[in-house]
């Protein structure tokens, strides 16, 4: 760069690329490391994002969030026990919108791009370069936050998540629909419905299944694949037909036993990740790209944008919510993990139970819409 950075920012993921938007609305020049890795597999990303109100409102003050098309509001929600268990949401019971935004991975990277080609604070960098504050945003195999001395705590998971699009043969509804059983978790993101209360038939699929049944379900032919997936969704929306490739990751609970340093911070996935079954992960790192922004833009005048005790209040304000709702989803995880009849009637009673609750399940709702 022709002028040094104030903030160097090691990762052009959504998280990287939001903040760069951010900081440079709070008039400090920013550089952003690109990425180099290729892409592999899929020519398109196949996963979609749950993105709660507070997610958008901060993607809309960016002006990165995407069109109606790319953006599909969610109005209902349905989970599905292992033993007749059910509880349901809707947005009327909360007074809001939408319960969440299933958002397009690709369509949310090219509205960040071109945001960020029209601000002039933020430049491309092939590599990193010295400023007062570096953000290590490179996700989960972050190499940065090795050099810093982090110890990245990982507890996997053993599941793997394959995700990819469908064509269904009913229409979603606006409805986001999650089924356990067998240990597995099954969740259909409604996609392209247009504008609500207009239905579509696409919908994004992420599974959560064992990680010695993944290789087989990855390898079945797409009909035998979408008879499996008929299965385990009780048909509940008929005859589904894949319409993209598959991907598959690995699950893990992990954070990061420091977040900050002199002069460096880490935020989203190179400081923690959770279990998907909830689908908070990209709204918890999108939290921290909007609560350091605040920070630096509340700090004392005499105080540098690399001041530890700065980076040290976005590290508590931050720190509560992600271990809370790691604790959060890991319970609920290893809740459904237990494939005995007690614990199943159990859950699927305290489930039941749970619908029935209104105050109760409008506030939960609240909180995953980042309404508190």
């Amino acid at each position: 760069m022709a002028i040094a950075p104030d903030v160097c920012i090691r990762g052009a993921g959504i998280v990287g690329r939001t903040l760069a938007l951010l900081l440079a609305r709070e008039r400090l020049r920013v550089g952003l490391v690109r990425e180099h890795a290729p892409r592999t597999g899929a020519t398109s990303d196949v996963r979609a994002y749950a993105l709660n109100a507070s997610s958008r409102e901060l993607l809309e003050r960016v002006r990165a969030w995407p069109d109606e098309q790319h953006a599909c509001p969610v109005l209902g929600m349905e989970v599905h026990g292992d033993e007749g268990g059910q509880v349901s949401f809707d947005a009327k019971d909360t007074g809001a919108a939408a319960l969440a935004w299933i958002v397009d991975v690709d369509a949310l990277q090219q509205r960040l791009a071109d945001a960020l080609r029209y601000q002039p604070l933020v430049e491309w960098l092939d590599a990193p370069v010295p400023a007062p504050l570096t953000v290590v945003c490179e996700g989960r195999h972050s190499a940065t936050r090795s050099e810093y001395g982090v110890q990245f705590g990982i507890r996997p998971y053993p599941q793997r998540a394959i995700a990819g699009r469908l064509h269904c043969e009913k229409p979603h509804g606006h409805v986001a629909r999650q089924w356990f059983a067998n240990g597995e978790i099954l969740a259909f993101l409604p996609l392209h419905g247009g504008p609500a209360p207009a239905a579509g038939n696409s919908v994004a699929f992420v599974w959560s299944v064992d990680e010695h049944r993944a290789p087989q379900l990855l390898a079945h032919a797409d009909t035998l694949f979408e008879s499996e997936l008929g299965a385990a969704s009780e048909h509940g929306l008929g005859k589904l037909t894949l319409s993209t490739e598959r991907a598959c990751w690995p699950l893990q609970l992990a954070t990061a036993d420091r977040w900050c340093g002199p002069g460096w911070v880490l935020a989203g996935d190179a400081a923690h990740t959770v279990h998907p079954l909830a689908g908070q992960g990209l709204n918890l790192g999108l939290a921290d790209a909007g609560e350091l922004a605040q920070v630096l833009h509340q700090r004392e005048y005499w105080r540098s944008v690399g001041d530890l005790r700065l980076l040290r209040r976005y590290e508590r304000a931050r720190k509560a919510d992600v271990l809370a709702m790691g604790a959060t989803t890991d319970g609920l995880q290893q809740l459904f993990a237990q494939t005995a009849t007690p614990w199943a009637q159990l859950r699927n009673w305290g489930m039941t139970g749970f619908d029935r609750t209104g105050w109760l399940k409008q506030w939960v709702a609240r909180q995953a819409m980042g309404r508190l």
